[in-house]
């Protein structure tokens, strides 16, 4: 039997009635599993590794793809940005017109053992440049004006507009480079022919490598020959229970991961199965106070946290139809009460969310107390401002099902109600932002205009991710003010609250370390690494 059969065939076990039922000789005789079967949980599902699609931003693809295709910079565990100099070095030119060198590392190559090069990048610069076309969702490229490539290169040039791309160490984020040589044979191109492509700007040209990005990368249509990767982790198989099976890559560049092993389970997965089956060492959970926990239990194996993360959750409205209009997302704005909706998801989250006004900032950052004041007369419920929508109805949305979030949609409605506007939660299974109405392009290049089921999507931002902004530093605090004005005029999205985040730890694993950006708790998981039995701390009381 191969190493992914042995893989799925363990991932069902662990979410059978009882264990004894499982065979394949991969369990302990206490019927815990080895750390071949070590399981990582996020909370929601995993749609694809494509974290900058709208289906992938939406869902917080980083949170797998992270190690799979690293970003420029790394987040570190107190948000800070870390140059990946492993993979590759960015250097800003002097001059009028920003301007950044990258230079990739000669080492760096994919699991297939293709070099990564600059082609790799311009795909991800033109998906990011042309989003009615790849269906994107990489608001900082609106910042760039140009990437200059010679395929097989290693080193590429990108020229920002003038006056732009203060924030271009958030560009070629986690999960948003995939392998343009495993697209360009998926679109009987060579490498050649898909960069000529890519900077030609035809969207008849672009148009089917879109659909390739787009979707060739989605688990629904599994395809293991545009699954590879130049991070630490390679996918081996997708199990029919939606968990993703990693293996170490073994032509990475950088220090080999700790563990060989890894299983990424979907919110979806029974927490409760896999942690009695000695299968969750670590997970990002929904509930704070999961059923299948008993703190006061002598034998628990874990500890939960509650924190307050650097996210923002705001709801986010279409680029096209009536929720385009500024005028009517101002008034709706208006009846939308930020600290109703922080305070009823502070009561799912158990502990003291804050609301979140500001878009340009992180709701952690110190300089956020510089520019909150713009957005404090946006605070307060004016019902007769509202009322001009009276008659209205919103559908509202968050990405998967859960109690939290459906809370705070229901603190809208309430809020609404005397204004006359109905917001109806039409979430189901889950909704992204490829449900909002938006501007897409067919395989042969002509564009049209999606109906969307969705008006405004509520889920989790990273503001220095999502708007071309000036740079979070102290000189540029009147340029951030004067952006925050304008983003409160425009109101693409309304940020209501900060957003809260649960995880689990195994006390047997060792370098974990919290982080509650895009990426998650597993931002170094190729860093964690089982810890031997005299090494174990003692319980700390399970729940903090």
């Amino acid at each position: 039997m191969g190493r992914g059969a042995v893989a799925s065939l363990s991932a069902a076990c662990l979410l059978a009635a009882t264990l004894t039922a499982c065979s394949g000789g991969d369990e302990d005789p206490n019927g815990k599993l080895d750390e071949q079967h070590f399981g990582y949980q996020v909370s929601g599902p995993l749609l694809t590794t494509n974290a900058g699609s709208l289906e992938g931003t939406s869902t917080q693809a980083h949170r797998l793809s992270g190690r799979l295709y690293p970003g420029v910079f790394v987040p570190g565990p107190g948000g800070e940005m870390i140059p990946n100099t492993d993979l590759i070095s960015a250097q800003p030119l002097p001059g009028p017109q920003r301007r950044v060198t990258y230079t990739i590392s000669d080492n760096a190559v994919f699991s297939d053992g293709t070099p990564v090069t600059c082609t790799d990048y311009l795909l991800a610069f033109t998906a990011g440049q042309h989003p009615e076309i790849f269906g994107s969702h990489l608001p900082l490229f609106d910042d760039t004006e140009a990437l200059d490539c010679t395929p097989g290169s290693k080193t590429f040039t990108v020229v920002f507009k003038e006056g732009r791309g203060d924030r271009w160490q958030d560009l070629f984020g986690a999960g948003t480079v995939l392998p343009a040589h495993a697209v360009a044979r998926k679109a009987g191109k060579s490498v050649e022919e898909l960069n000529a492509a890519l900077q030609s700007e035809d969207p008849a040209q672009l148009a089917p490598i879109a659909q390739i990005w787009h979707h060739g990368f989605d688990f629904a249509q599994f395809d293991p020959e545009l699954q590879v990767s130049f991070g630490p982790y390679v996918i081996e198989s997708f199990g029919a229970q939606g968990e993703v099976n990693l293996i170490a890559n073994e032509h990475y560049y950088g220090d080999r991961p700790a563990i060989d092993r890894l299983v990424i389970w979907p919110g979806t997965a029974d927490s409760g199965e896999l942690y009695r089956g000695g299968g969750l060492k670590v997970a990002d959970l929904d509930d704070p106070n999961p059923a299948w926990f008993d703190v006061n239990a002598e034998d628990n194996q874990v500890d939960i946290s509650t924190v307050v993360g650097q996210l923002s959750e705001m709801l986010t409205f279409p680029e096209t139809g009536v929720w385009a209009i500024p005028e009517n997302r101002q008034a709706l704005s208006r009846c939308l009460d930020p600290r109703g909706v922080a305070a009823v998801s502070s009561e799912h989250a158990g502990v003291q969310v804050p609301p979140a006004p500001v878009h340009v900032l992180q709701q952690d950052d110190p300089l956020t107390s510089r520019v909150e004041d713009v957005a404090a007369p946006f605070m307060d419920v004016n019902i007769d401002e509202a009322s001009v929508l009276s008659g209205m109805e919103v559908r509202v949305a968050y990405p998967y099902p859960n109690a939290r979030q459906a809370a705070m949609v229901e603190a809208m409605r309430r809020s609404c109600e005397p204004a006359g506007v109905s917001i109806v939660d039409v979430t189901g299974e889950g909704k992204t932002l490829a449900d909002l109405p938006h501007l897409a392009t067919d395989e042969q290049g002509m564009q049209f205009v999606t109906d969307g089921e969705v008006d405004a999507l509520l889920r989790p931002v990273d503001p220095m991710k999502e708007y071309p902004a000036a740079a979070n530093q102290g000189n540029q605090v009147s340029n951030l003010r004067a952006q925050e004005h304008a983003l409160w005029e425009q109101l693409p999205s309304v940020p209501l609250a900060a957003q809260p985040r649960t995880f689990a730890v195994n006390r047997g694993v060792g370098n974990v370390v919290p982080y509650t950006g895009l990426a998650g708790i597993g931002w170094n998981m190729d860093r964690w690494r089982i810890l031997p039995q005299d090494a174990i701390p003692s319980s700390s009381g399970g729940q903090q």
